[in-house]
């Protein structure tokens, strides 16, 4: 092998061996590769299944870390790293959260988010000197996403946000070769049904976690009333007649008077609801869900201090 000395060598990971299964997968016809592809998928929910604890650990450090006003950062390389930008990307129109909030540091930069950056995960270096443009606090979550667990790109990222004092979490689908995070969620989806192929599975159970912790954190911090996404921002005329017919369903109203209420709360849906059902001024709601930190079902619980005339 060329540059052996230069070679991080994988063929011992799980994600790089071969599966049995699957080794006739050229002989097959269409329908029998698919249903192929599908059995081996349920390997990705089992594995899923089997990590619930420390998913909802790992969902309780991003939580603590977000109430305190602290920031997320989704580190990854390759198909681990894209997958972290499209969560960071989900967050702001489906919770409204500052793009600040949940950012993520992709291998390669952006250009690597639409073509292969070649190299771009070996290197130990740029996933610090990205950290380090974001000034990291002890507030902060750094949570790294890499199938092979030991992709230099996230691990040095992971070991530089330590010494800075954040929490680190770690996204794997191999056995960790190394106690880089605080926490490690090993998500052993097995072979792949291409060998090494980790946009298959692997991806498949990462993305399902990386939708769970957000998506807790997101409701413990107040951003949906039921499973209401009441933190919306509409930034679509999807999302505007969502937010419209959320309103008509929480308040009992017409479509007419649900869109009057929308503008006059100045485009936010909670503060809509809470001008009708606790018939409020604008500044009144603001101030009442602020008093009970952003929670929709707080504040319509809450009787409040502001006294209007009708």
């Amino acid at each position: 092998m060329l540059f052996v000395e230069k070679t991080r060598r994988t063929g011992h990971l799980l994600t790089e061996k071969v599966n049995p299964r699957t080794i006739n997968i050229d002989e097959l016809s269409c329908s029998e590769i698919i249903d192929l592809i599908s059995g081996e998928d349920l390997e990705a929910f089992n594995a899923v299944s089997r990590e619930k604890d420390s998913i909802s650990q790992a969902a309780e450090m991003v939580f603590c870390s977000l109430k305190r006003g602290g920031k997320i950062f989704l580190v990854g390389a390759g198909t681990s790293g894209r997958l972290g930008v499209m969560e960071a990307a989900e967050c702001p129109p489906t919770f409204g959260t500052d793009p600040e909030m949940v950012q993520a540091v992709m291998a390669g930069g952006r250009d690597a988010v639409w073509e292969s950056v070649e190299g771009a995960e070996d290197s130990t270096t740029a996933s610090v000197e990205a950290l380090r443009g974001k000034e990291l606090s002890g507030d902060d979550v750094v949570l790294g996403i890499a199938a092979s667990s030991g992709t230099p790109f996230v691990v040095s990222a992971l070991e530089y946000a330590r010494t800075v004092g954040c929490a680190t979490v770690l996204i794997c689908c191999s056995e960790p070769e190394n106690a880089s995070a605080d926490l490690v969620i090993p998500l052993l989806v097995g072979p792949e049904v291409i060998v090494g192929s980790t946009r298959l599975k692997a991806a498949t159970a990462t993305k399902m976690v990386l939708n769970m912790i957000t998506t807790t954190a997101m409701v413990l911090l107040g951003k949906t009333y039921g499973n209401l996404m009441v933190d919306l921002k509409p930034t679509s005329s999807k999302l505007v007649d969502r937010a419209g017919r959320i309103i008509m369903d929480i308040c009992g109203v017409g479509e007419e008077e649900a869109a009057l209420l929308f503008r006059e709360a100045g485009g936010s849906l909670k503060v809509a609801v809470v001008m009708k059902l606790r018939g409020l001024s604008l500044e009144g709601s603001v101030s009442l869900l602020r008093e009970n930190g952003e929670s929709l079902k707080k504040a319509l619980a809450t009787i409040s201090r502001e006294t209007e005339n009708p």
